[in-house]
């Protein structure tokens, strides 16, 4: 038992939390409003698409694949809803449906050239991500679409009874419990480290790697497609710009958490750790006044001590190993 919590405290799962904790702690205590009910609401709003993106994508870099295409998605689900309300389509269910098939298909066309014609992911989503934003730009244009109904705008952000804290993040937490279940806790999820480690040894072991990478693309889609339904609603806006850039703190917070670049490893409590700790730093620098360009700056910084981080982490756990003695068994003659 304390065999295993020492490794858990040791773990980089357990840094993020302790980094939660600490920006927490003096951000209350130097900024004002950080302990605010409003100041964690704002948090909880920022994070809700940030987390709901970064689930299946925690699950596709494991496997040593990537999606750099998911604000593109979400920003073309957010202007085909608009298009569809300005056309006369008012039902929210029928709306829902339509944006997340858009995003199950924008998933399966980066899925098929992946595994179909064996391009490198990186390559093909940067293209999709040109391809999805230039979409999104020509359904809508310049324009913004921004008279729904206010049922739906404020039943998208409306709090909890009793709290403060937004209904959402109950979605939220249902779908971080399916995917850690999935990742953590079967088969398929110890396949995905298989792939992430040795695609060809996982073909070999009669591990489904491109179907599996394929539906994991989809999967991305469609979260995306729901990040973007989601953002039209909390902002009562359809635009073709909308979401531009979020993937870099997408990625940022998938990696922050620990999850390997090259796949293999990591963990979905240090990536839901980490979207609340980069949601915590935003929220409490822009309290603070630290201007925009700023903000920028820290995330890219987050996200190259993301990479560096659990990679220094392992290699000083390496050298303590090396370095503990070795006890003998001393034989008599």
């Amino acid at each position: 038992m304390a065999e295993r919590i020492r490794r858990a405290a040791g773990s980089w799962d357990f840094l993020v939390l302790v980094a939660l904790v600490l920006v927490v702690v003096i951000g209350a205590v130097s900024i004002e409003g950080v302990a605010s009910p409003r100041f964690w609401r704002f948090v909880i709003l920022e994070a809700i698409p940030i987390a709901v993106i970064a689930l299946p994508l925690t699950l596709l870099i494991i496997t040593g694949e990537i999606d750099l295409s998911v604000a593109s998605v979400l920003g073309l689900s957010c202007t085909v809803m608009g298009k569809l309300w300005a056309s006369g389509v008012h039902s929210l269910p029928v709306l829902v449906l339509v944006c997340l098939a858009l995003g199950v298909l924008c998933g399966a066309v980066n899925g098929l050239f992946v595994t179909r014609f064996g391009l490198p992911s990186l390559a093909v989503t940067i293209g999709t991500l040109a391809l999805y934003r230039g979409l999104a730009y020509v359904t809508l244009g310049d324009k913004a679409i921004a008279d729904y109904p206010t049922s739906w705008t404020d039943g998208a952000v409306a709090p909890i009874p009793g709290l403060t804290i937004p209904w959402m993040i109950i979605v939220v937490a249902v779908l971080a419990i399916l995917f850690a279940v999935v990742l953590h806790a079967t088969p398929v999820g110890r396949g995905l480290y298989a792939i992430g480690n040795n695609d060809e040894a996982s073909r070999f072991a009669g591990v489904a790697v491109g179907k599996t990478k394929f539906w994991l693309f989809v999967a991305t889609g469609a979260m995306s497609a729901l990040a973007g339904i989601f953002w039209t609603l909390r902002f009562a806006s359809a635009r073709a710009d909308n979401g531009n850039g979020l993937e870099l703190a997408v990625i940022a917070a998938v990696l922050l958490g620990g999850v390997s670049i090259f796949g293999g490893r990591g963990g979905l409590l240090g990536v839901v750790g980490a979207v609340v700790l980069l949601g915590v730093l935003r929220n409490a620098l822009q309290l603070a006044d630290v201007p925009a360009n700023a903000l920028t700056i820290v995330t890219g910084s987050l996200l190259i001590a993301s990479v560096v981080g659990p990679n220094a982490v392992a290699i000083a756990r390496a050298r303590l190993r090396r370095r503990r003695p070795t006890t003998s068994i001393p034989t008599t003659p």
